[in-house]
């Protein structure tokens, strides 16, 4: 499948600013099911962006803009081919726990077991567990999607019920939240299990008919738990998915706080509203001739603007 992203996201300013420094994580992944074949940045007030990957492959790029400013805009546009991941099996070895258990001598593995900011065990997760019975099963992949499924019931998709920054007692207590807040919980609850697990930053491609709960036209979230023999594997507790070639990925880490679309500081004292807009349309065939086919958004023509503000995913 081919996939164009249009990712743009503006902020504006109470006050002017200067010094902005800022890194962006907006790049898909390229790897065995996923490739970015194409990414084009544009930043306004304009600004040379630097990239690198980080320890866990995921592209950084940086830029800075040391001018005055009360505006900026960054407009990330994508072209990813996505691929179907090879049918799961309808459950695994008895020894498949044993087999988690000795891997974690791994270091990047064991980093996926241990509490993080928004993915920690607490009282009211303890409750949870407790109320809906959740314990491991005969194995981790069977056990892992009848939890995938228990959290999808237990809570509503509300937006703005939760913050960019809420812990997970937020939606444990109201019932709802969007999918940051599910990723976290099911996250917290299998590190718990002690079987590796990642957040994953990144897109879904929405179909009505498939009664997604997740919002078109905004970013998403979801969690990869790595089982042996078939590594890591993506579960979407948003809408009971076993993640596929809808999903297209763009940063993983311990949690949100590793991955934020974009991240920085500047120099000044104001005050920031932010807003986001993901259009994201299914290719027929790879575009040529430097074309992408994505559907077109307006990228603000700003006057030359820190900011350490994080959007929350849906």
């Amino acid at each position: 499948m081919y996939y164009a992203v249009t990712h743009l996201t503006a902020f504006a300013y109470s006050e002017t600013i200067t010094d902005t420094v800022m890194e962006l994580r907006m790049q898909p992944r390229s790897d065995d099911l996923q490739s970015c074949i194409r990414f084009d940045l544009r930043i306004s007030p304009r600004a040379r962006a630097i990239s690198h990957r980080d320890y866990l492959g995921n592209a950084i790029h940086q830029f800075d803009i040391p001018a005055r400013h009360r505006r900026l805009a960054v407009r990330a546009e994508s072209v990813v081919e996505t691929k179907h991941a090879p049918p799961l099996p309808s459950g695994m070895g008895g020894d498949a726990w044993e087999r988690i258990a000795a891997a974690l001598d791994d270091r990047d593995l064991f980093d996926m077991i241990l509490p993080s900011r928004f993915a920690r065990s607490s009282p009211a997760l303890d409750a949870f567990i407790a109320a809906k019975g959740i314990q491991r099963g005969g194995d981790p992949l069977t056990t892992l999607i009848a939890l995938n499924r228990t959290i999808y019931k237990a809570f509503q998709y509300v937006p703005n019920v939760t913050t960019v920054d809420s812990p997970i007692e937020h939606a444990l207590e109201e019932g709802k939240g969007v999918c940051q807040d599910f990723a976290h919980i099911m996250i917290a609850v299998v590190r718990g299990m002690r079987i590796p697990c990642r957040y994953v930053s990144g897109y879904l491609y929405y179909r009505a008919h498939d009664r997604d709960r997740s919002a078109d036209g905004a970013t998403h979230a979801w969690l990869e738990a790595w089982l042996p023999d078939l590594g890591w594997v993506g579960f979407d507790p948003t809408n009971d998915l076993i993640c596929g070639d809808r999903h297209i990925r763009v940063a993983v880490g311990r949690d949100y706080a590793d991955v934020p679309p974009t991240r920085g500081v500047f120099l000044g004292e104001a005050e920031s509203t932010l807003e986001v807009s993901v259009k994201l349309s299914k290719l027929e065939a790879l575009p040529v001739d430097g074309q992408t086919h994505a559907p077109e958004i307006a990228l603000p023509q700003y006057d030359l603007l820190t900011y350490q503000q994080m959007q929350q995913q849906q």
